[in-house]
């Protein structure tokens, strides 16, 4: 996923999630339930990710998620915090000194499978 992709809705937005899954949400929500600390991080984020589904289509869909995940990746990018190597290699992030746009962006990925959006 990269700031120039376009999200569509229904199967596309799922295929967008579960692209960001494999980029971010596998590694950080393993390291997450290693680490109550990062897990409470993630859970106040998933928290925000929610509400503001909420107040802007009054659902938590898969098209809202990968809509909101696209903004937060283009706005990483645009204050140069690119997310990890698509090619799956997440696994060299620092999960414990995670940024504000990874957490929020694995709290997508913890919303997305709660709601099995995935």
């Amino acid at each position: 996923m990269n700031s120039s992709y376009d999200v569509p809705t229904g199967v596309d937005a799922r295929v967008a999630l579960d692209e960001l899954m494999a980029r971010v949400g596998v590694d950080g929500l393993v390291a997450a339930l290693r680490s109550p600390g990062l897990l409470a991080a993630v859970d106040q984020h998933a928290a925000a990710v929610r509400e503001a589904m909420l107040v802007r289509a009054g659902r938590v869909d898969a098209a809202g998620l990968a809509d909101y995940a696209k903004s937060v990746t283009a706005a990483a990018h645009r204050m140069g915090r690119p997310l990890p190597d698509p090619a799956g290699h997440s696994g060299d992030v620092d999960w414990s000194r995670a940024g504000w746009h990874l957490l929020r962006l694995l709290a997508v990925c913890f919303v997305a499978e709660e709601g099995g959006l995935l």
